[in-house]
């Protein structure tokens, strides 16, 4: 599972001060990783590049298998030892740290090799394996279950509205930044060596935004043509709305949507940046909202809130964040959304229900619900895109609203 790594030279106090923190904040404050990561990136503005990205591959590296290494440890809170634990299983050298000292490097990899129960070794809540698998299916599960232990592959979508793929790879190229394009993905592009690429300047210009193979797909199911009316009405910071524009070439019109404010705010920014004109951002304030668009869309776009055990790779805190009761909510409001707003819908015209889950119960019992209730609606096709193809996971359903 884990490959060895001798070469890496031993990390100074200074950073694994910021790592055991940074694990702290996360595991005690319940605080979000990925935010938890910028702001002590933040904080410390004269790490070097190599700094950082031991901060955050070795603390994300933690959260991920948070309880297989917790279990070696004997501790859930002791973060020294869980960081030691840490380097042992990768093989990296041990920094000569007091902190370090209960720790044996044989006695933890005898111990790593006698597990058997894959919940302890993939690392997962017991609750949340038995219910992927309740779902999935053992073997398929446990395929998915590794899967969305690797670290998640940074995608750029090209903004088509102002470059071209060729055209930014030659930019990338100058800039001796390597990306390579994904096939299947018109506009995607890896990024081979993970850097911040917020601070470039091709970013800054709007040639690019960061966007999931997964959830550029989305985008294109959805089929939209220029000079057609488009509802995203769960466009949250708005990457799928902003796709679309450049899918209508800026011709017809996008309403975006949201319950949040702040959310649309930074969509007008973004837009700004890409320059995508067509799009019209909208605040949510009851049904009134949704009732004064019934039947006026071409095309409908709701991508609904889920348990994003799809997206567990970017977002490995969320296994531990995670519970039952929430994910039952959630398939109530996923529910609620789909019967409330699909009526925004124009006979004739189609809609995609989408979300970051990989649970059937979240996706296509949630249209099969939807559609045994609704029977001027029906299902065209549906795709799921599972973890182990090397992305993000998605489901996403065109269905129709009959003439």
């Amino acid at each position: 599972m884990f490959k060895k790594n001798k070469k890496q030279p031993k990390p100074h106090r200074v950073l694994l001060q910021a790592v055991v923190t940074a694990l702290q904040t996360i595991f005690t404050e319940n605080k979000y990783a990925d935010k938890v990561i910028e702001k002590t990136l933040k904080e410390n503005p004269k790490f070097g590049s190599r700094d950082r990205r031991f901060i955050a591959e070795t603390t994300y590296g933690i959260v991920r298998y948070y309880r297989l290494l917790a279990h070696l440890a004997n501790t859930e809170n002791n973060f020294w030892e869980i960081l030691g634990t840490y380097f042992i299983i990768h093989h990296i050298p041990m920094p000569d740290e007091r902190d370090f000292k209960n720790l044996n490097e044989k006695t933890t990899l005898d111990n790593y090799k006698s597990i058997k129960d894959q919940r302890i070794l993939q690392a997962y809540p017991d609750w949340l394996w038995d219910l992927c698998e309740s779902e999935l299916g053992k073997e398929a599960w446990e395929e998915q279950a590794a899967a969305l232990n690797k670290q998640a592959e940074v995608v750029l979508r090209v903004n088509t509205l102002k470059t071209k793929k060729e055209i930014l790879q030659k930019h990338f190229a100058a800039e001796e930044i390597q990306v390579e394009p994904l096939n299947g993905f018109d506009d995607a592009l890896v990024l081979i060596e993970r850097q911040n690429i917020f601070q470039n300047q091709l970013f800054k210009l709007g040639l690019f935004e960061l966007q999931d193979a997964g959830s550029q797909a989305i985008s294109e199911f959805l089929d939209v043509q220029p000079g057609m009316r488009v509802i995203d009405a769960c466009a949250g910071g708005g990457g799928k709305t902003l796709h679309i524009a450049s899918l209508m070439q800026n011709k017809g019109r996008i309403i975006s949507m949201d319950v949040t404010q702040w959310k649309l705010d930074e969509l007008k920014k973004r837009a700004r940046r890409a320059t995508a004109s067509n799009i019209e951002p909208r605040l949510i304030e009851g049904t009134k909202t949704i009732k004064r668009l019934e039947n006026t869309a071409d095309r409908l776009l709701l991508d609904v809130p889920c348990s994003g055990l799809g997206v567990i790779k970017r977002n490995p805190d969320a296994k531990w964040k995670l519970d039952l009761a929430f994910i039952e909510r959630t398939k109530e409001l996923q529910q609620k959304i789909l019967s409330e707003y699909s009526i925004m819908t124009k006979k004739g015209g189609e809609l995609v229900y989408s979300t970051c889950s990989i649970l059937p119960s979240e996706n296509r019992k949630q249209v099969d619900t939807f559609l045994a209730t609704h029977h001027d609606f029906e299902l065209i096709r549906d795709k799921n895109i599972m973890p182990s193809e090397g992305f993000d996971g998605f489901y996403m359903a065109l269905i129709k609203r009959k003439n």
